[in-house]
C-alpha cells in the first residue's frame, strides 16, 4: 500500500467538529492499509489571535519570542486530531517540530528547512501508527523554536513527503483545486485538472494563496507528486506535475494570479553611477526584506530614479532604511505608494506562443488600466497597477485569454 502525507489547513481543522471530520477521512486511508503522516495547521483564526496578543504587549514583538508564541497553535491541533483518531480505534502519535527534529536556519518568522530526521516517523509507521506532525515550525541548531512563515505547513508537508519518499502529498484546503484565478472575483474561473510545477511556482509567487511558494519549490525539486484537494467535498482536485506529463494541447495561459499585498518605493534623484543599485538594495536585503519588481529609469544629467516593490508588511522597515540611504547618497527624496497591486498571466505555453504581452497590454488599455511597472520571466508577465483597478484587470485578462468556463459550468467554478 501507499505512503501518503496529508496536510490539513486552518479552515479544515477550524472546530472540533471539523477535526472529527478530518480524523474520519484519515482513518479511512489507514483502514485501507495505507501508511499516513498528517501535517496540520493551527485552527482557523488562532494564529491571528496569537499575533494580536503579541502586538498588545509589544509594538514590534521580538522575533524569537513571536515564534515561541505562534508555534503553539499547531501543537493544539496535533493533540486534538490524535485524540480524535484514538476515539476511532486508530493508533496515532503527535509531534511538534522539535520532536520530529525539523532542523531550520535561524531566520525567525521566515526560517528555511535544512534537514529532517525521519527516524521516529518511520518507527511509528512500522508500528502501524498514524503520525500527526505540527506544521509551520522547526528548531535551529541551538534548539530555538522557529517558524516557516505564513502557509509554512504546506512546506512542512512537502518536505516530509520528500524525506519519507512518499507516494503522494495531498494538500487539503477550503478549495477543491487550483483555479485559473480566484472564483470570488471571476464567476467563470475554472478548476485545472493539471498544472506544472513551474506554473504553480509562478502562480504562488505572484499571489495565488492556494500553496506556499516554498512548498512548490520543494515538490518540484524532489519530484514529489502533489495534489490539491477539498476537505469538504469529494473530487479529483488538481495534480501538480512535470511539464512533459501535460496535454500537448494545453492552453497558452494557465491562469491569472494577483497580489494586493504590495507597496512601491521610489528614490528620486539618485546619482547615476556604478554600484548605486547595490547601495539601495544591499541594506534592504540585509534586513531580510524580499524585493519584487525593480525599475531604474534612464539617467539624465547624472541623475536617475530607482523604483522597486516589497510586501506591504515590510514597507515601514524598508522606508526607514531608505530614508538613511537617501541621505547617504544625496538623493532628492523618497516616495512611497502603499496602494498598488500586481497582476500576472502565467503559462508554460508562452515559451512557444508569441503575442501574449500585446494581448495583455491591449486588454488593459481598453479598460483604462494604467501600467506602472512590468516584470517578465520565461512563463509569466506581471504588471504593477493601482490597487483600485485590481479586480477589473483580473476579469479583463481572464476573458482576454479565453479562460472563462462555459456558462453551464460557472456554478461549479464557484462551488
Amino acid at each position: 500500500m501507499a505512503l501518503i502525507v496529508q496536510k490539513f489547513g486552518g479552515t479544515s481543522v477550524g472546530s472540533t467538529e471539523r477535526i472529527d471530520n478530518v480524523a474520519e477521512k484519515v482513518a479511512g486511508f489507514r483502514r485501507d492499509g495505507h501508511d499516513v503522516v498528517v501535517v496540520v495547521s493551527a485552527m482557523s483564526g488562532e494564529t491571528n489571535r496569537l499575533i494580536e496578543l503579541a502586538n498588545a504587549i509589544q509594538e514590534q514583538p521580538t522575533p524569537r519570542e513571536m515564534d515561541v508564541l505562534v508555534s503553539t497553535g499547531e501543537q493544539v491541533t496535533t493533540a486534538l486530531l490524535s485524540m480524535a483518531l484514538h476515539k476511532r480505534g486508530i493508533d496515532a502519535k503527535s509531534y511538534n517540530g522539535s520532536q520530529v527534529r525539523i532542523l531550520t536556519d535561524d531566520a525567525h518568522t521566515k526560517a528555511r528547512i535544512r534537514s529532517i530526521d525521519d527516524a521516529r516517523i518511520h518507527a511509528d509507521l512500522n508500528a502501524g501508527r498514524v503520525v500527526v506532525v505540527a506544521g509551520f515550525q522547526g528548531t535551529d541548531e541551538h534548539g530555538n523554536i522557529t517558524t516557516l512563515g505564513r502557509g509554512g505547513s504546506d512546506t512542512t508537508a512537502v518536505a516530509l513527503a520528500a524525506a519519507l519518499k512518499a507516494d503522494e502529498c495531498q494538500i487539503y484546503t477550503d478549495v477543491d483545486g487550483v483555479y485559473t484565478t480566484d472564483p470570488r472575483i471571476v464567476d467563470g474561473a475554472r478548476r485545472l485538472e493539471k498544472i506544472t510545477f513551474e506554473e504553480m511556482l509562478e502562480m504562488a509567487s505572484m499571489g495565488s494563496k492556494v500553496l506556499q511558494i516554498r512548498a512548490v519549490e520543494f515538490a518540484g525539486k524532489y519530484s514529489v507528486p502533489l495534489r490539491v484537494l477539498s476537505s469538504f467535498e469529494a473530487g479529483p482536485g488538481t495534480l501538480i506535475t512535470m511539464e512533459d506529463e501535460l496535454d500537448v494541447e494545453a492552453p497558452t495561459i494557465a491562469g491569472i494570479a494577483f497580489n494586493r499585498d504590495e507597496a512601491k518605493l521610489t528614490v528620486l534623484g539618485v546619482p547615476d553611477t556604478p554600484g548605486v543599485a547595490y547601495q539601495i538594495l544591499g541594506p534592504i536585503g540585509e534586513a531580510n526584506i524580499e524585493v519584487d519588481v525593480i525599475l531604474q529609469n534612464i539617467g539624465e544629467e547624472g541623475k536617475t530614479d530607482f523604483t522597486f516593490t516589497v510586501g506591504r508588511g515590510d514597507l515601514p522597515r524598508a522606508s526607514a532604511i531608505l530614508e538613511r540611504t537617501v541621505e547617504e547618497l544625496g538623493a532628492a527624496e523618497l516616495r512611497v505608494d502603499p496602494k498598488i497591486a500586481k497582476v500576472s498571466v502565467v503559462g508554460v505555453g508562452m515559451r512557444s506562443h508569441a503575442g501574449v504581452a500585446s494581448i495583455m497590454f491591449k486588454a488593459l488599455a481598453e479598460v483604462g488600466v494604467n501600467i506602472q511597472m512590468i516584470s517578465t520571466s520565461e512563463i509569466k508577465i506581471s504588471v504593477i497597477i493601482e490597487e483600485k483597478f485590481l479586480e477589473l484587470a483580473v476579469r479583463t485578462l481572464h476573458s482576454a485569454f479565453e479562460l472563462d468556463a462555459d456558462p453551464e459550468l460557472a456554478g461549479y467554478a464557484n462551488a
